[in-house]
């Protein structure tokens, strides 16, 4: 007799990036063409010495650093992320406001648990985060797709024709993963106004914000002083001082829906890690400089993709998107991405990811695509994807 299972846990996806991983596993590259693994985005080099250094002085000689700390975080980080906000977006954001949580995911899972239960529904763009989407899933909450236009900028006047009695949010994920467009300001305004008007929560994950384009602010919602009262913001740490072991995320809401989200932290991690968050305000006291010169190299990387993309264009393919850590590609080949992928890791040596895995089962726009990861690829890695790429020939 075989143990009771959760129904809504046996129905959601496999997670992409390891299935994407077992892919290669026990496969053998030749040392003259090694895989290209753009699959994906987490950071693979170390923190930067300093931030190393900090944290491992910690351990040493500071006994809170093994201890529970605070559910929502340490209060100086809690503190310098509000204070970062105000300045950085024009508004004003107190510590009160600002939990510190397990990694971005975590953010967005205590988020989704203070707005939404079983049949409830949240709206996504696609092409999604498969991880949003598995959270929904495995919450009973539905994921109302809400399609793009040919630029991958979802519409507020398409979200408003599925809204229903049951929908909670709204989510935007910019600079976006998958896609890697950078949402208009206007546009993101026209969600909160869009939100606000319905009664919903508008959810703006961040994540990738340290590699926007933009100098300065992508948009203007905290200069709004009643925010708070619609607007949900996640950020991760992980990828702007390389964290990603030490699941340092953050969310930002009022007071009154960050107590209920310490209900979800103290369930499932109690607090984050102490380390990290050490590692996270030390980085945000020290790395400012840093951290610039890591956004204007991702931003090099960009400009590589966009300018060599001409030379995948004569053979039949598509940039649709390209920011932050990705390039989101339409390809040639009369074959679905998921089958294409598997294919490009035989033929070119290239670990990718199939747009299929970023849409509902069934939408055939997802067989069209692909996503590139270029965070850990130089311009002369870039070179080498596109030589391969530019090569493949795939019958159906």
């Amino acid at each position: 007799m075989s143990l009771p299972r959760n129904p809504a846990m046996s129905a959601t996806a496999v997670s992409p990036v390891p299935e994407a991983g077992r892919w290669v596993a026990g496969v053998t590259f030749s040392p003259d063409r090694p895989l290209i693994n753009v699959s994906q985005a987490a950071p693979v080099a170390a923190p930067p010495q300093g931030l190393r250094e900090a944290m491992a002085e910690a351990i040493l000689s500071e006994t809170s650093t093994h201890l529970y700390g605070p559910d929502l975080g340490m209060p100086a980080l809690r503190a310098a992320v509000a204070d970062h906000i105000s300045a950085f977006y024009h508004g004003q954001v107190s510590a009160d406001q600002v939990a510190i949580t397990s990694g971005c995911n975590q953010a967005f899972a205590a988020a989704i648990a203070t707005l939404a239960g079983p049949g409830d529904e949240v709206l996504l763009p696609t092409p999604w985060y498969f991880n949003h989407k598995m959270w929904l899933d495995m919450s009973s909450v539905r994921a109302v797709p809400l399609p793009t236009d040919a630029g991958l900028i979802p519409q507020p006047k398409v979200a408003e024709t599925l809204i229903t009695e049951r929908t909670r949010a709204i989510v935007l994920v910019t600079p976006n993963n998958p896609g890697g467009v950078e949402y208009p300001p206007e546009t993101i305004a026209a969600f909160r106004d869009l939100a606000r008007r319905h009664g919903l929560a508008l959810i703006i994950d961040e994540t990738y914000r340290d590699f926007h384009s933009q100098s300065g602010a992508p948009h203007t919602l905290f200069e709004d002083p009643d925010w708070h009262d619609t607007v949900i913001h996640l950020y991760s740490f992980s990828k702007a001082y390389r964290l990603t072991g030490h699941r340092v995320g953050a969310m930002v809401s009022s007071a009154e829906r960050l107590a209920e989200a310490e209900k979800f932290i103290d369930s499932v991690t109690i607090c984050p890690s102490q380390v990290g968050q050490i590692g996270a305000l030390w980085g945000m006291q020290n790395l400012g400089d840093w951290l610039a010169g890591e956004r204007k190299e991702i931003l090099d990387r960009r400009a590589a993709i966009v300018d060599g993309f001409h030379r995948l264009a004569a053979k039949g393919w598509t940039l649709k998107g390209c920011g932050a850590y990705f390039a989101y590609v339409e390809h040639p080949f009369d074959i679905p991405s998921d089958v294409l992928a598997r294919k490009l890791v035989e033929s070119a040596a290239v670990l990718c990811l199939p747009g299929t895995m970023f849409v509902p089962d069934g939408d055939p726009d997802g067989a069209r695509h692909l996503r590139i990861a270029f965070a850990n690829i130089d311009r002369a890695g870039i070179g080498q994807l596109f030589d391969r790429l530019e090569s493949v020939d795939i019958a159906p």
